[in-house]
This record gives structure tokens, sequence and C-alpha cells, in this order.
């Protein structure tokens, strides 16, 4: 008799327990700041930082990880400077000629031509006149770097689409086809 009463109590106590629980409704949660932080708006206004506002400035002195700091102002004495001066750091074993020449042919074939004549089809359909051949100018690794960079006259900067990297094997095939000229 015990054991059915013993049975019976704990059936009642589960059903009791489960017709308690309500899934619609979620649980109480303690401290509900660590599973739930307050969101702040971009650039508004927030008296708990510095200044009163949200969006802040990175600490003085820092740079994005991966970035190299290029020295060379971009201004003429600059492009001097690396003209002189600047040496590609890629060993003979990186120099990826053909790489370099994918580069190429996406982002400087359309303006200075397949050869570097200054033929590509811009000047051509006359979008932009006055594009230098190659074997015209005197360039080196660090002046052709530098450019691309920065970008000189009509030729915008391409440092936003290649990387450092990318922008020496440019400057390495752009050398190799100026020889060939």
């Amino acid at each position: 008799m015990k054991r059915i009463y013993k049975i019976t109590l704990l059936v009642g106590i589960t059903i009791l327990v489960s017709s308690c629980h309500n899934n619609s409704a979620p649980n109480y949660q303690y401290f509900p700041n660590m599973y739930e932080s307050v969101g702040y708006e971009t650039y508004s206004e927030a008296k708990v930082f510095k200044g009163g506002k949200e969006g802040q400035l990175p600490a003085e002195g820092t740079i994005n990880r991966g970035f190299v700091p290029y020295e060379y102002p971009n201004t003429t004495e600059g492009y001097e400077l690396a003209k002189a001066n600047l040496m590609s750091p890629l060993a003979p074993a990186e120099r990826n000629s053909e790489k370099g020449k994918e580069l190429f042919e996406i982002y400087c074939i359309s303006c200075h031509g397949a050869s570097g004549n200054g033929k590509g089809k811009l000047v051509e359909r006359e979008k932009f006149l006055g594009v230098p051949s190659y074997k015209d100018r005197v360039i080196t690794e660090g002046s052709v770097f530098h450019v691309v960079t920065y970008g000189l006259n009509s030729m915008g900067s391409h440092a936003n689409q290649l990387s450092a990297h990318e922008r020496w094997l440019v400057a390495d095939y752009v050398l190799k086809l100026k020889s060939q000229l």
C-alpha cells in the first residue's frame, strides 16, 4: 500500500510540475543585462561615452591589423624620393609574373594597353588622352608603386583595390613590359 501512495505521489508531482510550464512566456532571468546588452546606435548621443557620443575615434597611434604604413607623401617630392630610393620588398621567389600580368590586365590594360604603349581601349575611344607609353618614361619600381598607390594626373589611386603586395607585383610586371618595348 505504501508503494502505491509513493507512486501516486510521484506521478502527481510530475503532472503538477509539467503543467506549470508555459512555453509562450520565458522564464525569469537573473541579471538580464548579462544576456541582453544595451545596444547603442552608431553616432547617437550616449552619456556613458567620452564626449557624449557613441562613435569614438581609435586610440592615437594605432594602425589597422595587417596595414603597413607607406612613408612617402603624396607630393612631387614624395614621387621623386620613391623613384630614387624605394625598392621592392619582394624576394625573387615571390615575384610572380603571371599574377602581376593578371592584375595588370584587370586594372591597367584599359588605359595603358597590353604592351604598355599607352594605347588602351579607353585611349582609342578618346575617353582619356595623354596616357604615356612606358618606353617614353624614366620609371623605377618605386615610382610605379608610388603612382599606383596615390595616382598621378588623371590616373586615380588603386590602393583600395590592390594590396601592397599586389601593387609590387604590378610594378614588377610594368618594368618587364618596359624592357620589352
